[in-house]
């Protein structure tokens, strides 16, 4: 495998980080998996990872997230799923919309 099909460009969970207004510290350390920052790193840049390790970021998105968010609106959020976080994942849609949009900080 070369170079260039490992590298797949900035990923969807890059953005919605910064629509969630988070840092890769703060999935750091709400992961109790032992998920650290180069992960996230790589994560957020495109390196191609394995389905395991993107499970363990979807995981701690959807924890730092829910972490965040008031009481009264936990219950209307919709749990990321590892093919809304990466855009070589199995059954990523390109035309995904994103349910939680309404909770997003403004």
């Amino acid at each position: 495998m070369d170079e260039l099909t490992r590298d797949h460009g900035p990923q969807p969970i890059d953005g919605l980080m910064d629509r969630w207004n988070l840092t890769n510290h703060e999935l750091v350390e709400v992961s109790i998996e032992q998920l650290n920052h180069k992960q996230v790193q790589k994560a957020r840049k495109g390196r191609q990872l394995t389905l395991s390790l993107m499970q363990k970021l979807m995981r701690a998105l959807n924890e730092t997230i829910v972490a965040k968010l008031p009481k009264e609106k936990r219950a209307d959020f919709a749990p990321y799923l590892h093919k809304h976080l990466f855009n070589y994942a199995k059954g990523y849609d390109a035309a995904w919309v994103d349910p939680n949009e309404a909770l997003w900080p403004q």
